[in-house]
């Protein structure tokens, strides 16, 4: 049975703990803070001390033979990924993972004016954001060439599902961008997600890259209206482009100064994942049913 490890183990590691260890598999995950070992604790999960931003205390890892996910975020600045890096320089040779699944962002592939994004557009990202994805991707993929390991990458969409819609600013009528202006937006629902992760570890190819979405692009503005709608609230206030320059955060300006669509084939052809929520409609009457 595989060892499982995971670095960055938040709401989809949680997930994708569930799913390898209703097969039986031992999971562990790092935790840089004895809140966090107990929250894994408390979850099943062996927690092993250490810091992303402190590489000293990187040590001791179970990483040989084990599959590896590496789902923690890069820092806030700059356009560099060194908590992938100094993880990477923390394995010795010959305590290498039997296999990396990375998970990266669709954001690398930066604004398309609407077009679709196979696993075959180059990625040219015009966030820095997106730029640290590109850079830790670029680093694990030569890692693991130099050290004849498989790694997997998966650019995922924009992720939803309980705990994770926009409850607060759509009761609070936060406004969204004018259907005519809104750019396109991709998603996956949290579950699917931790699905892929699985199917990734099982099935993906050392070197690939399989873009994570449900396949049916729809807008941000759109998603905010139906989650009003199943909310029971009035949707949001529209603007335009230019008003929300002046009135939305830079975070959120930076999404919507990208538009795409992505295309999940490979996804479903390679990895043999079959959807829960194969569109929005589904996904958000499973996640009211949870809870929201």
């Amino acid at each position: 049975m595989n060892r499982v490890f995971i670095v960055g183990c938040g709401d989809i590691g949680l997930r994708v703990a569930r799913l390898w260890g209703g097969e039986g598999a031992p999971v562990s995950a790092l935790a840089r803070s004895p809140e966090s070992a107990r929250r894994l604790e408390e979850r099943g999960i062996a927690p092993v001390p250490g810091d992303l931003d402190e590489p000293s205390t990187l040590v001791d890892l179970p990483l040989q033979s084990s599959l590896v996910y590496y789902l923690a975020p890069p820092p806030e600045g700059g356009d560099a990924d060194p908590r992938m890096r100094a993880f990477l320089d923390r394995i010795p040779p010959g305590e290498e993972p039997e296999k990396i699944v990375y998970m990266s962002t669709t954001a690398v592939y930066g604004d398309l004016h609407g077009e679709w994004a196979t696993e075959e557009t180059p990625p040219a990202p015009g966030t820095a954001r997106g730029r640290r994805r590109l850079d830790a991707e670029r680093a694990v993929l030569s890692w693991g060439k130099r050290r004849i390991l498989p790694v997997v990458i998966l650019r995922v969409a924009g992720i939803y599902g309980p705990g994770r819609l926009p409850l607060d600013k759509v009761r609070k009528r936060t406004p969204v961008i004018a259907g005519s202006e809104s750019p396109c937006s991709n998603r996956i629902h949290a579950d699917d997600l931790a699905r892929v992760c699985v199917a990734a570890a099982k099935r993906g190819r050392g070197g690939a890259v399989y873009n994570v979405s449900d396949g049916q692009p729809g807008t941000i503005s759109q998603y905010y209206c139906a989650v009003a709608d199943r909310l029971g609230v009035p949707r949001p206030p529209e603007v335009t482009m230019s008003e929300a320059r002046r009135v939305m955060s830079e975070a959120m300006l930076s999404y919507l100064s990208e538009s795409k669509r992505v295309d999940n084939r490979k996804m479903r052809e390679e990895l043999g994942v079959e959807l829960l929520y194969p569109d929005l409609e589904s996904g958000l009457a499973a996640s009211f049913a949870d809870g929201g």
